[in-house]
């Protein structure tokens, strides 16, 4: 399984975004989990006009670069990323994927040429996807109120803290070569925008409300990853938060 790194901010809606678009719509819960919609809203606006240049970028990237160079570079980053995944993993007390997670990091970066090469995949060692804002949820942290953020897109408050974590502990941080750094950040960033253009019909043909569609989406995203899954059911109110 070739899977790429499930990032962050706008990946992770559009991922869902699309599942939810081939099933229907997404729910329109979510209004009291949503209390600064005024505020979030003029900056999902702002993220729309930062999108109209960064798309175009993606577009190009996509339709130049060769599909399996693509896939390589989408590995390469998904293996520096799974340190932090294993460590998140057993923070969770979820000891067997963390091991697993640590053999693919092994396995990969030896035998897969640092990476470029999903080699654990193929000897089932599954890619995994977690992040510290599901291990601050897993422990019973509160979600807080629904933010969206220009570039990083829709987070909760938990969320945001997490993704702070998150970002000081990116392995890119200590490239020490700034160039280098910057060079390696805007090419995750670009693979990962252009691995999200199929996402993006889905969205635009399904919404109503673009912005709803994607809060909503969001919403149901991050209970799913927290609970692997396979979440409890709603509360009576039906807005489906953790607690």
């Amino acid at each position: 399984m070739k899977n790429r790194m499930a990032g962050r901010g706008v990946a992770a809606f559009a991922v869902v975004a699309a599942a939810l678009g081939a099933t229907g719509c997404a729910s329109t819960a979510g209004h009291s989990r949503d209390p600064f919609e005024g505020f979030n809203r003029a900056m999902f606006s702002v993220n729309e006009g930062i999108d109209a240049v960064v798309k175009p970028v993606a577009q190009g990237y996509d339709e130049v670069v060769p599909g399996p160079v693509r896939t390589g570079i989408g590995n390469f980053f998904g293996n520096i990323a799974d340190p932090w995944i294993a460590a998140n993993n057993l923070l969770q007390g979820k000891i067997t994927e963390g091991a697993s997670d640590v053999g693919r990091v092994l396995v990969n970066t030896t035998v897969g040429i640092v990476g470029l090469i999903d080699v654990a995949s193929d000897l089932g060692l599954e890619k995994h996807a977690e992040d510290f804002g599901q291990t601050l949820g897993r422990w019973g942290v509160g979600e807080g109120p629904y933010l969206y953020w220009p570039i990083l897109g829709p987070r909760n408050a938990r969320d945001t803290f997490g993704f702070a974590a998150d970002a000081a502990l990116d392995p890119l941080r200590f490239t020490h070569d700034v160039r280098a750094r910057n060079t390696l950040v805007g090419v995750r960033f670009i693979d990962l925008r252009a691995s999200l253009l199929p996402a993006d019909k889905v969205v635009e043909a399904a919404a109503f409300d673009k912005y709803r569609y994607i809060r909503d989406a969001y919403f149901q995203m991050r209970r799913n990853a927290i609970y692997d899954g396979n979440p409890p059911p709603l509360d009576d109110d039906g807005d489906g938060e953790e607690e």
